[in-house]
């Protein structure tokens, strides 16, 4: 009888064993075929999908005459790292289908680690100068820029204007005027914010200031009347998981790295970017383009 006990409860843990074990194969096999998706996905599904992200802002510092106001935000192109003319050409024709009165690119157009060709620079260059805006076309300086011998002459041959501690003032038809400020580079670069201080922009106000690195605006941001600010660099994680902090956020995009914040009552917006850093791969992060619609109160 104890014999027959025995033999039963053996057969019992063995089965037990076996459906444990058949249990933990089949997760196993369930997590890796995920992390094969994900992965495959990440490099070389999401990394095509550019989204616009289409943001209202109202303001009473806006003219009433620049009501409706259009603004395309590009930023952190990483020409080379995965990034390519077919992007570039689909970047291009929905930057223009948003009929923008100012396109602004905030920074890191070739990644550091690119080497590209004349042919390449050329190509760039002709490509970007199909963008089109009413008022004009503003850059400034990522951490990716500050070494790159190239990235001046191709902003500038491709119809930007470079802003490195300097501002522009756009005027309407109506003769109002807006202000734009650019930063050089936080990290690699020498920013300097005593032009802020010119009669001239703090004389307009609506400011609107770009910066590569976001976490900069804490240096800035109390002792200045800002509107609204532009950032990149944080790539908005680039590859994260939903609801939960980004693991790889670089250095200057610690604290500030999602998509808006309102900072001492100044709008900040931070683009995901189009391109991608050191890997082309983006993961719950889409590449994007940021079309901001300014309304007077």
């Amino acid at each position: 009888m104890k014999s027959r006990y025995k033999s039963r409860k053996k057969a019992r843990q063995k089965e037990n064993i076996k459906r444990k074990t058949g249990f933990f194969a089949k997760l196993s096999i369930f997590i890796i075929t995920l992390l094969i998706i994900l992965g495959l996905w990440g490099k070389f599904i999401e990394p095509n999908m550019l989204t616009v992200h289409d943001y209202k802002i109202t303001s009473s510092n806006l003219p009433k005459s620049f009501n409706g106001f259009r603004v395309v935000h590009i930023s952190d192109m990483h020409y080379g790292t995965g990034y390519n003319e077919i992007r570039l050409e689909k970047l291009i024709k929905t930057t223009n289908d948003l009929n923008p009165d100012i396109v602004v690119f905030t920074g890191d157009l070739i990644d550091e680690k690119f080497n590209i060709s004349d042919e390449s620079k050329k190509k760039l260059i002709t490509n970007l100068n199909n963008i089109n805006s009413k008022y004009g076309k503003y850059a400034i300086v990522g951490n990716h820029d500050v070494n790159n011998k190239d990235f001046e002459k191709i902003i500038s041959s491709s119809g930007f204007k470079l802003l490195k501690n300097s501002y522009d003032i756009v005027y309407n038809k109506d003769n109002e005027k807006i202000a734009l400020f650019g930063f050089d580079d936080t990290l690699l670069g020498t920013a300097k914010n005593d032009k802020l201080n010119d009669k001239t922009i703090k004389d307009t106000k609506y400011k609107i200031v770009l910066v590569h690195e976001p976490d900069y605006i804490d240096k800035f941001l109390n002792d200045f009347e800002i509107s609204l600010v532009l950032a990149g660099h944080s790539h908005g994680g680039q590859a994260k998981l939903p609801k939960i902090r980004p693991f790889f956020l670089p250095e200057g995009s610690k604290t500030y790295y999602k998509s808006y914040y309102n900072v001492d009552n100044t709008d900040v917006y931070i683009s995901n970017g189009v391109g991608s850093s050191i890997v082309d791969f983006r993961l719950f992060s889409k590449p994007s383009i940021n079309l901001y619609r300014i309304y007077a109160k």
